[in-house]
Formats: structure tokens, sequence, C-alpha cells
């Protein structure tokens, strides 16, 4: 899958209702003249995006081939996303592109047979199978090493379907198949499930519950990541601080971390295992070249006793950037969210992160229109968005899930045109304060990794800097730090110095200063 600009796609196309973009597909050794060939689509979040490589792995040891033309295809999977109606929506409406594709089928050729995995097959599957019978294979997020069965079954004319929910599952033995030739950017899956169940989300009844992959897994796919020239990794999971390695059976005694003042949870603390401090700090550690990123975190895994905090602090390839997802800047608002922390406590960890992390880039996540929001609500998360003045933001209408609580417990209560109003509102008010975030930067070096071309001119390249913000600065022959007098042209996976001498909301711009490595920018700063 396209690494860089491109993945961040992934994130808004949940709200979008987009899928993600066809992946260009290196050649696949050994792959089986005749064998059937899959079609992968990917909506929704990194998770999917991960579980897309997962299904890969699973499907190319089990004799297919993957092309990038639908047309060519015996097999389409669409791996789904059922966190709002508009991305729901998409599939519904891409299955009717697939049922036309099924009619016009040559009879030559076996039947074309389509799948639906993850979230959304596992919230519908009843409805998926019967709606006009054009879906073959319904698998859940935890049943993927079901697919062949499946398709075996598909292939004999019956629906299939598989949407058991794991408590241990984690694809462990896996490894993902990297699908980006040459890419320099990567996610890997170190949890699945999540345990909070905030009253919105429909996250636990799709995903299951939470559990983790041992470090030992991790590390080997990330040093296999590393060999490859992979430059960046983000730790992907629901819930990454509350991260808990139960398989090294001396650690299962270990007392749970006690929550910081304002902080609450609806389960029992969990004693036991290696926590997410332990993995970080074991990544951070495979290559000083590769640059370390994770999310989501929940604001409530941050202890008092900062460790994670000062590992960032400390190690210069894990990013200076935390996601810090608040989703409302109403302390009423997210008591009914059942988010577990007030305003006050929320901003209390940003200050205590930015004393520890000095120019931290921080993200967050907001809702607009929530049930029984009111205008006061609203405007106490405006405000909330002027006083964090986050440097990258997730902002999205509230969408009623069923099986939620919310859906359960409340009453979806403020008018769309309301919803639309405020979510516009939030979004102005969110560039505005990013714009002025990002201008304080300009006139200072960024290290930048070079992601690959500009999307809107071959002459100036795109990278990320260390906050997670996009950077574009012209295509030019650059010194080497580490060889002066060898001028040459940046390419994708290489780290760039780069002045800044613009600024919005989304983008820095800037003049490139020399190429350098990641090890000799931190020795030098």
């Amino acid at each position: 899958l396209p690494a860089g600009p491109d993945l961040r796609h992934f994130l808004r196309a949940a709200a979008a209702g987009q899928p993600g973009p066809s992946p260009e597909l290196p050649p696949e050794p050994g792959s089986i003249p005749g064998a059937p060939k899959v079609y992968l689509e990917t909506y929704g979040c990194q998770m999917n995006v991960s579980d897309t490589e997962i299904v890969w792995a699973i499907l190319q040891k089990n004799g297919y081939a993957r092309t990038k033309e639908l047309s060519e295809a015996d097999v389409v999977l669409l791996v789904t996303c059922s966190v709002r109606e508009k991305a729901e929506q998409a599939i519904w409406n891409r299955l009717q592109h697939l049922k036309a594709l099924k009619a016009r089928r040559p009879q030559a050729r076996a039947p074309l047979r389509v799948g639906i995995l993850g979230c959304m097959a596992e919230r519908l599957k009843e409805e998926i199978l019967h709606r006009e019978k054009l879906v073959d294979v319904v698998a859940g997020p935890d049943a993927y090493r079901d697919l062949p069965r499946l398709l075996a079954v598909a292939e004999s004319g019956q629906q299939a379907a598989n949407v058991l929910l794991s408590l241990d599952e984690t694809y462990a033995d896996i490894l993902p198949v990297q699908t980006s030739a040459g890419g320099t950017t990567a996610f890997v899956s170190i949890m699945r499930g999540c345990d909070n169940m905030c009253s919105y989300c429909i996250v636990p009844f799709t995903r299951g519950r939470e559990r983790s992959r041992p470090i030992a897994s991790i590390l080997q796919e990330v040093r296999m990541l590393s060999d490859q020239g992979v430059k960046e990794v983000t730790l992907l999971g629901q819930n990454v601080n509350s991260f808990r390695d139960l398989s090294e059976v001396q650690f299962q005694s270990v007392a749970a971390p006690a929550l910081s003042r304002g902080f609450s949870t609806v389960y029992k603390a969990k004693a036991g295992g290696l926590r997410f401090s332990h993995l970080l700090d074991q990544v951070s550690r495979i290559d000083p070249e590769m640059r370390i990123r994770f999310t989501s975190p929940h604001p409530k895994d941050f202890p008092d006793e900062a460790s994670v905090l000062q590992l960032i602090q400390e190690r210069h390839n894990i990013c200076k950037q935390l996601h810090l997802p608040a989703q409302s800047g109403s302390t009423r608002v997210l008591e009914a969210m059942r988010r577990g922390y007030t305003r006050e406590a929320y901003l209390e960890l940003v200050h205590h992160v930015r004393d520890s992390i000095p120019g931290v880039s921080l993200s967050s996540d907001f809702i607009a229109g929530f049930c029984g929001e009111t205008e006061e609500d609203h405007l106490q998360t405006v405000s909330l968005l002027r006083e964090v003045r986050y440097n990258v933001g997730f902002l999205f209408a509230y969408s009623m899930r069923q099986k939620t609580r919310a859906h359960h417990r409340l009453q979806d209560d403020v008018p769309a045109d309301v919803k639309k109003r405020r979510l516009e509102q939030l979004i102005a008010t969110f560039r505005e304060e990013a714009a002025r975030a990002n201008t304080a930067l300009v006139g200072q070096a960024q290290l930048v990794l070079v992601e690959g071309p500009s999307k809107r001119s071959a002459s100036e390249l795109c990278g990320r800097n260390d906050g997670n913000i996009k950077v574009i600065f012209p295509d030019a022959e650059l010194e080497d730090a580490a060889e002066p007098g060898a001028p040459g042209r940046a390419q994708p996976g290489d780290y760039v110095m780069v002045k800044v001498t613009s600024a919005s909301s989304q983008t820095l711009r800037g003049v490139p200063l020399y190429r350098t490595t990641l090890s000799r920018a931190a020795a030098s700063h």
C-alpha cells in the first residue's frame, strides 16, 4: 500500500467514504501461473491498512496471486470500516458497482467472488449476506486465518461467513507482507480490540476485547522492516499505551500502574505483563536511523511515572509527537461519552506533556454534536482547541452506531444542520490555531524524512518532520553532511534538513539545506 502522505488518506477515508488508492505492487516471487487473483481494497483507519497486509500474507501462502486491476480479479475483498454511517454507505455503493461487474463477467470465466472483511462484516453480517445475495464471503477482524476455507466454500456456490471474535487472536505469527516496493514508512500492529467502552464507539463490538501481541514477535517484524530499508514505523493499536504482553511467565504478577489524578476507567486495573514503555524502549533500540511513532494512546493511560514521556524526550528516533484524543472540551459531554477524565485533567496532562517534551507536536480527535451537547458544551470544545493549539486534528460530526451504549441509553438529539455548523466552526478554529502553531516554525531548520515527489509538482519533494507535519521543498542537488563535495538529489527514505520559509494549517514549505542522517542530526542539536 502507498507509503507516506497517501497513508494519511486512510485516516480520513472513513469520513470521506473512499477506499485507499490501488497499490503499486512489487513482482511476486514464485507466483503460480493460473493462481486465482485477489483484488484488495481498504477503507477506514490505519488498523485496516495493517489488516490488509495480514490478509494478503495469509492468501499468498495459500496460493493466491494479487492484482491491482479490478478487471483481472477472481476475488474482490473489501476491508471495511464501521466507525461512521458514511463509511458503511460507501461500501453499499461500492457493492452496487461490483454487482454490475459480476453481471458483465464472461461465462467462460469462473464467477467473481466478493468478500466483506473487517468491522462492517462484524456489525452487519446478516444484512450483508441477505441483501441481494451479492456477497459471497463475510469475515470479521479475528477470522482472517479462516479466509482460505471461506473462499473454498464460496467456490462451491455457497455463501460463507465467520465473524467470531477472539479473546487471544493477534496474528502474532503472521508477518504482514509490505506491499509498497521501496516504501519508507510502515505500520506495525501491536494489539487488537479495546476495553474502554466509550459510549459513542463501535470498536469494542467490532474488534472485540483488548489483547496484545508478544513483544518478541513485534521486534521481529520491526527488524524485518529495518532490513527492508523502512525508515519510519508507527506502532498501532486502538489503545497502545494500555499494551500488556502476558506471554512471559515471570512478568505476569507485575502490579498495574496507577492512573493519574483526575482519570478513571470502566474496568478494573489489570496487573501483570510487560507494558508499553518496555516495548517502546526495545523498538527504539533496533535501528537508530528508523523513526518510531505510535497511535492511538488514551489520555488516561499516561501514568504520573511518565516513563513513556521520558523515553520520547530521551531517544532521538522516537518522534516528539503525541496523539491525545480529547473528543470534547466539555466535562459534561466527556462524562456522557465515558471518557474517564474531565476537561481540567486533560489540560493538566497537556501541560505535563509539554513540560516533559519541549517542542512536542500534538494531534487530537474531536466529535461535534454528541448526544445532549448544548451550545455551551460546543463552545467549551472551541475554547479547548484555542487553548491547546494542536498541530494536527481529526474532526467529525457524531454518527450514532447501533450496539453502543449511546444507542441504548442516549438520544441523538442534536439536529444534523447544527452538527454541521458546529463541525465547521471546530474545523475553522483548529485550522486557525494550527496555522499559528506552524507559523512559529518559520525560520527554523526541520529534519524531514523524504516520502516522494509532491503530488502537485514533480519539481518538489514531500516528506514529514518529526512532528508529523507535511513539509514541501524543491527537489535540488544537495550536499551530504557525511560526504561534503558529493552532491546528489534526495531520494525517498533520505533525511533532509529543511529551513522553513512559510506555513499553513496543514503544510510547511522550505528550502533544503543538506542531506543527513537521523543520528547525525540529533548529535548536532
